[in-house]
C-alpha cells in the first residue's frame, strides 16, 4: 500500500499536470507537508483520494488559488472536511469518455441495452444522444441532428471511427450513491468534481446533465456485482446487453474485483471496460509490455484490451492489430 505523501506526489506530477496548475501545486505541495499528510491520514485510506480531499474542500469554500492560502483554510476547517468526505465519492461523470467507448460499443451487435456499473449520474449511458468528432473531422451527429454536447477526441493509430451512433434502447446503471441529475445539491457536486480551471468540462457537464433530465436513466443504489443480475434481468429481449464499467473497478478491493469479473461472465454478456492499466488483470496481462503512457486507461472489449485511452476520454491510441476498419453500428435508419 503506498503512502499517502507518494500518493499525492503522483496525483500532481501525473494526473494534474497540464490539466490543473492549482490541482498539481496543491499536491505536490501537501506531499512535502507533513502536519498535512497527517490530518488526512486520518481518513480512511480511500478517503484519502487526492480529488476528494480537493472537492470536498471547494465544495465548503476552498479559496482555488496558491497552497498556503488553501493550506490555511484546510488545517482551519479539516473538522468540517473529513466530515464532508465520510458521504462524498469521487463519482466523476465525465461524458467525454463516450468517445473512447464508442469504437468498441459499435463492434456490437444492435440494437443494445446498456447498464453502467459506478454509473453516478448515469451520464455515459447516453453515448447516442452525443455528437462526436475525431481528429478535428466532420462531425458523427445523433440521427436526430446535432447534439449540445460534442466529443472531440484525438486518435492514433487505425481506430475503427464509426460512421453512425450505436441505437440504444434500454439504458440503466448501478451505483452505491447514485445522483439525481434533477437534484441541484448533486449537480453542484458533479461540477465541483470538475477540475478548478477546466471550464470547458463543466460547460460540457452542465450540457450532458440538461440531456440526461429529458429522459432520466433507471439508476440503481446498490453494489456493482449483488445488483447486477437482477437489473440485467430486466433487459428488453432482442436487444444486445452490455455491461460498461468506466474508471470504478479500482475502487474494488482486488479479490471483489474478481468477483465482479466472475459475476459479469456469468451472465455471458458484452462488456466493454475503460480502466487503470491495474483494473483488469485480464486486461492488463495482454496489453503492450511497455505498459503505456503515465496516467492512461485500458479499453477493452469482452477483456481484449483495445486502446489507450485519455482518462476523460481525450485521446484513443489504437493498438496494432485490433480491428482497423471502420464498423457501423446495427441496422441503417
Amino acid at each position: 500500500m503506498r503512502d499517502t505523501a507518494s500518493w499525492y506526489r503522483t496525483f500532481g506530477e501525473v494526473e494534474a499536470r497540464g490539466q490543473s496548475a492549482i490541482y498539481e501545486e496543491w499536491a505536490l505541495a501537501v506531499s512535502d507537508d507533513a502536519p498535512v499528510i497527517a490530518l488526512i491520514d486520518e481518513l480512511p485510506l480511500q478517503k484519502r483520494q487526492p480529488n476528494l480531499v480537493f472537492a470536498c474542500s471547494r465544495l465548503l469554500g476552498a479559496p482555488e488559488g496558491p497552497y498556503p492560502g488553501f493550506r490555511d483554510w484546510l488545517v482551519r476547517h479539516w473538522p468540517s472536511v473529513a466530515a464532508e468526505t465520510e458521504h462524498r465519492s469521487t463519482q466523476t461523470n465525465e461524458a467525454r469518455r463516450c468517445a473512447s467507448l464508442l469504437p468498441a460499443l459499435a463492434m456490437i451487435p444492435g440494437p443494445l441495452a446498456l447498464l453502467e456499473v459506478g454509473a453516478s449520474a448515469g451520464l455515459c449511458l447516453y453515448p447516442d444522444r452525443y455528437s462526436y468528432r475525431y481528429d478535428g473531422g466532420e462531425p458523427l451527429h445523433p440521427s436526430d441532428g446535432p447534439s449540445t454536447v460534442l466529443l472531440e477526441c484525438a486518435t492514433n493509430g487505425l481506430v475503427p471511427v464509426p460512421t453512425r451512433l450505436p441505437e440504444i434502447v434500454w439504458r440503466a446503471g448501478i451505483d452505491l450513491a447514485p445522483l439525481d441529475v434533477s437534484d441541484p445539491a448533486d449537480t453542484l457536486w458533479l461540477e465541483t468534481l470538475v477540475w478548478p480551471e477546466q471550464h470547458e468540462r463543466r460547460d460540457r457537464l452542465r450540457a450532458a446533465i440538461a440531456i440526461a433530465r429529458l429522459d432520466p436513466p433507471r439508476l440503481v443504489r446498490g453494489d456493482a456485482i449483488d445488483a447486477l443480475p437482477a437489473l440485467a434481468a430486466e433487459a428488453p429481449a432482442g436487444a444486445t446487453l452490455v455491461v460498461v464499467a468506466s474508471a470504478v473497478l479500482v475502487y474494488l478491493p482486488a479479490a471483489e474485483r474478481m468477483r465482479f469479473v466472475e459475476t459479469v461472465r456469468g451472465l455471458g454478456v458484452d462488456w466493454v471496460s475503460l480502466e487503470g492499466v491495474g483494473g483488469l488483470p485480464s486486461v492488463q496481462a495482454a496489453i503492450p509490455p511497455d505498459g503505456g503512457p503515465p496516467g492512461r486507461f485500458v479499453l477493452a472489449l469482452n477483456e481484449r484490451p483495445l486502446a489507450w485511452t485519455g482518462p476523460h476520454g481525450q485521446s484513443l491510441d489504437w493498438f496494432a492489430g485490433e480491428s482497423p476498419a471502420a464498423i457501423d453500428a446495427g441496422p441503417p435508419r
